[in-house]
């Protein structure tokens, strides 16, 4: 029976979640598997891989074959260079030590540059953030503007139209006092005439 590390599909319709799965290579894709090594969620940002290195570097041991996508998850999370370790050291070339040593240093110097990525990936989100907020001041300002526009034509108007009103009610209170007037005068000419 010839083995394979694949991925297994779960989740649902357009939200893919993968076990990493060590099973028959004649078994269905989402079939029976000889054992769950670890998962896989691509749907994260660093996608979020959970990796039993230790089961894996047994499965590849024993003769497993990973498919491309299984190989490269194997490779992200060192199980590819645990198991080229344990060679070197079944041959001789290395101390067990030694091995743990490199391994150790190799997976510190991953999760420094995956935590690298997530700050970058967060201050870039915060950059952006912060751009959105600048453009949202700027529009609430520009609204403003206007409606402290608004508000002075407004009051320029009522004015105006006050104004106006006022300058109506001087004319009218002139031409009453005008008119007693020249009927006084046309009651008096009409006296002298007599």
């Amino acid at each position: 029976m010839s083995v394979k590390i694949r991925l297994q599909r779960h989740g649902k319709k357009g939200k893919p979640f993968y076990w990493v799965v060590a099973a028959d290579s004649r078994a269905k894709r989402d079939g029976k598997s000889l054992e769950k090594l670890g998962t896989y969620n691509p749907n994260t940002n660093p996608a979020t891989i959970d990796l039993d290195v230790d089961a894996a570097v047994k499965w590849l041991q024993n003769g497993a074959q990973p498919t491309d996508t299984a190989k490269a998850l194997l490779s992200y999370k060192g199980a590819l260079l645990k198991n080229h370790l344990l060679g070197g050291v079944r041959k001789g070339a290395l101390t067990e030590e030694q091995a743990n040593e490199k391994f150790n240093a190799w997976l510190e110097e991953k999760a420094a540059k995956v935590s690298a990525k997530e700050n970058s990936l967060a201050n870039a989100k915060d950059a952006e953030n912060a751009k959105i907020l600048e453009a949202e001041k700027e529009v609430n300002a520009k609204r403003k503007a206007a409606a402290e526009e608004a508000e002075n034509a407004a009051i320029k108007v009522e004015a105006d139209a006050k104004a106006a009103a006022e300058a109506e009610a001087k004319a009218a209170e002139a031409t009453e006092e005008e008119a007693p007037q020249t009927i006084e005068d046309a009651a008096e000419e009409a006296k002298e005439e007599k």
